[in-house]
């Protein structure tokens, strides 16, 4: 074949070597609106060294060989023995480690914690998702293991540290440590309260022996687990180390590790627990109430993650579109791509503004932010989580045939996207959620309203959409068929608030005319036309050099 033939043109260069935390204008907003001014200054810093290490084609080439070589479960060791373990290649511990370093298990013990571990989380997560996992349920344990003092004393300063230390040996011998979860097991699914699994109490105090099965085990390699398990006095929430005291492996006997549809490079097991030593974490029979604290800190990272994974979509496909020429002019000034492109950047500014809401709300503690909380998480994660594969989808369209080639990164993005919408719950399990929170704790709700009536009077269409929520909640007859559609409009209506509110006037204008005034089709790229929706796509184009 000729040379001449095979001239490459036309073909649009990588994104890579920028600042995934500077080149995304939504979040550098959304942190400096949330920071206290005292911790402005450190958080930008570590944000920009942490953005541009994601940006960097040494991270990507990372989170590729990550998931290009998936974790391999070791159950024996040459002689025969027990080992149960997993084995990672580098480039996860590179991922990691890195993480770990950025402070993105540390957010409860400093000024703005959570805003700034939440940016940290959203960028860093665009680099590769999967080691997310370790990485959320570390931070999340932190409030349950509160419930008992003298675990949280030994235990806290390890899950925040900023040293990552791969080998297991006892928890106290360690600079940092991994926590992971175990709750459902087969029989039982969501349904945490069916657990089979036993607790026998030993003479020693809040010491038992497990006997059971998990059927989901996130993160085996991790230094302990929170599980549940039915103690004489009903369920009950405990700690699994991996490594007892005296140096010897606790009974942990890893079966197999999931075939998962992404998510790759991170390990999922099934695991059994036989005479296997654990700590009590707060009162037997209180199970499920000590450890809802890890479960709402993980439900918000499910929304972060997702908005970072739509983030990266939309950053690919407008660069995409911005280099690629079609029709004697870049793909991006076409009418309708730009259309396609503006939709999709809505979708992943409103989830990105909710995000970091969220965080700020962690953040400042009080009792009306706490009840804001336990309505909005929920809330979020049913629909944030789910929006993030159709917004992938579409963003994989934008690069053709091109997006559609593992080298672009898209087709990872894509099989990880349904991971956070069944994680910490699936859709039907957040929507009762609401429904339970709507029904016995009217301060929430109250909270929510606070919250959206913020922005009334700012825009009509976002006006009659909490009219018509509140007449909708004033009918909560056989509600519970309704609950997808109730929480549908809930957030929505929060996310619209939240742009009237923050974003530019265009964002704003076309949220609420596409998700609230019905000025908009099903599927994307049908926005009703107007000239700001070049305004919009500019603001989601990832701002270089």
């Amino acid at each position: 074949m000729a040379a001449s033939t095979h001239t490459v043109t036309n073909q649009v260069p990588p994104l890579t070597g920028y600042d995934v935390y500077g080149g995304d204008l939504v979040l550098t907003e959304a942190v400096e609106r949330h920071l206290p001014a005292g911790a402005l200054d450190e958080a930008r810093g570590e944000l920009r060294t942490l953005g541009l290490s994601a940006g960097s084609a040494q991270a990507q080439g990372w989170g590729a060989a990550a998931n290009e070589n998936p974790p391999r479960l070791r159950t024996h060791d040459r002689y025969g023995n027990r080992v149960d373990e997993v084995d990672f290649h580098p480039a996860w511990h590179r991922l990691l480690g890195h993480a770990v370093s950025a402070g993105l298990t540390d957010a409860w013990g400093r000024e703005g914690g959570h805003v700034r571990r939440a940016a940290g989380f959203l960028v860093w997560t665009q680099a590769e998702a999967g080691h997310g996992c370790p990485l959320s349920m570390t931070h999340a344990a932190v409030p349950a293991l509160r419930a008992d003092p003298t675990l949280a004393a030994e235990w806290e300063p390890l899950l925040t540290s900023r040293v990552y230390e791969r080998e297991l040996r006892p928890a106290p011998e360690k600079s940092g440590a991994l926590l992971g979860m175990g709750m459902t097991e087969k029989q039982g699914g969501s349904d945490v309260r069916a657990n089979t699994t036993r607790a026998e109490p030993l003479t020693g105090e809040g010491e038992y022996l497990l006997t059971g099965h998990k059927w989901f085990c996130s993160a085996p390699m991790s230094d302990g687990f929170l599980v549940l398990a039915q103690a004489p006095g009903g369920l009950s929430c405990f700690l699994v180390p991996r490594v007892l005291p005296d140096g010897a492996r606790n009974v942990f006997a890893i079966q197999r590790l999931k075939d998962k549809l992404g998510n790759r490079s991170n390990a999922s097991a099934e695991v059994e627990f036989d005479g296997t030593w654990a700590r009590r974490v707060g009162e037997e029979g209180r199970g499920v109430r000590t450890i809802i604290p890890m479960v709402a800190a993980t439900r918000l990272d499910c929304v972060t993650g997702s908005a970072a994974l739509m983030r990266q979509a939309v950053a690919q496909a407008v660069h995409h579109c911005a280099h690629r020429s079609v029709s004697g002019g870049p793909l991006v000034d076409k009418p309708l791509m730009r259309n396609v492109l503006a939709d999709l950047a809505l979708e992943s500014e409103a989830a990105t503004t909710l995000a970091l809401r969220l965080a700020a709300a962690c953040d400042a503690d009080t009792e009306q932010e706490r009840a804001f909380l336990r309505i909005a998480v929920p809330t979020a994660k049913y629909w944030v989580t789910k929006r993030c594969a159709a917004v992938v989808g579409e963003a994989l369209e934008c690069l053709g045939g091109n997006g559609y080639v593992e080298e672009s990164g898209m087709p990872r993005l894509l099989r990880e996207a349904p991971l956070n919408s069944l994680w910490e719950g699936s859709g039907n399990v957040q929507a009762l959620d609401v429904l339970r929170a709507l029904r016995r704790e009217p301060a929430a709700f109250d909270a929510f309203l606070r919250e959206v009536g913020r922005a009334r009077g700012a825009d009509h269409r976002l006006d009659g959409a909490i009219k018509d929520l509140l007449t909708e909640l004033a009918d909560l007859d056989a509600v519970e068929a309704r609950a997808r559609r109730l929480v549908e409009r809930m957030a929505l209506v929060l996310q619209g608030s939240l742009l009237v509110r923050w974003a530019p006037p265009e964002v704003a204008d076309a949220y609420c005319a596409s998700r609230l005034g019905r000025d908009g089709g099903s599927s994307f790229g049908t926005l009703p036309h107007t000239p700001d929706l070049a305004a919009i796509v500019r603001r989601a184009r990832v701002r270089e050099g």
